[in-house]
């Protein structure tokens, strides 16, 4: 369904990003359906209105989570997600990223495009921002594609997490890639 760009918290110059809402389940489900052979076996998004409802409801309802759609500014189709899981505040401002392009979206930067923005808002702390201090990515170390995208932000590796994540029936070791927010 396109949108007015005025409902997105950012926009770059081709994609937009915004909140989960309940009405994407539709688009949101077909397109995992659609990107089945790009996810696997790395990731696992809802494919079915079941159970995307509680999924967008959890990432809608703030405090440890935040989930972000990556939008195409041009027509408003889902390009990609980005969330951010197990926000701690205190001392230690952080969160954890997941993300994924949907097949359509894959190979035109529209999901680094994306996570650009998601980094703004992660790391503003005036407005409506998040702000954090430091985000993490947990990512399979045979998923070049995530490290790629990472990378190419200015992530850094600081190690390696064995047996870190159940991921597709097994315990799957991770690499730990990290950003701080900018200094003032």
């Amino acid at each position: 369904m396109p949108m007015s760009t005025s409902t997105y918290l950012r926009e770059g110059a081709r994609v937009g990003l915004r909140p989960f809402r309940p009405a994407d389940g539709p688009e949101f489900t077909a397109r995992v359906r659609e990107s089945r052979s790009l996810h696997e076996p790395w990731l696992y998004p809802p494919d079915t209105i079941e159970e995307y409802e509680p999924y967008a409801a959890a990432l809608a309802e703030g405090g440890v989570r935040a989930g972000f759609l990556v939008c195409e500014l041009a027509g408003g189709a889902i390009a990609g997600f980005v969330n951010v899981n197990n926000i701690v505040r205190g001392a230690f401002q952080c969160g954890a990223l997941g993300y994924g392009a949907f097949a359509h979206a894959a190979g035109r930067g529209l999901l680094g495009e994306g996570l650009d923005l998601l980094l703004a808002h992660a790391f503003a702390d005036t407005g409506r921002g998040l702000g954090l201090h430091r985000l993490e990515a947990n990512i399979q170390p045979g998923n070049t594609a995530s490290i790629a995208l990472v990378r190419g932000r200015g992530f850094r590796l600081e190690g390696l997490s064995p047996d870190f994540l159940h991921v597709a029936g097994a315990w799957r070791d991770h690499e730990r890639w990290a950003l701080t927010a900018p200094a003032p």
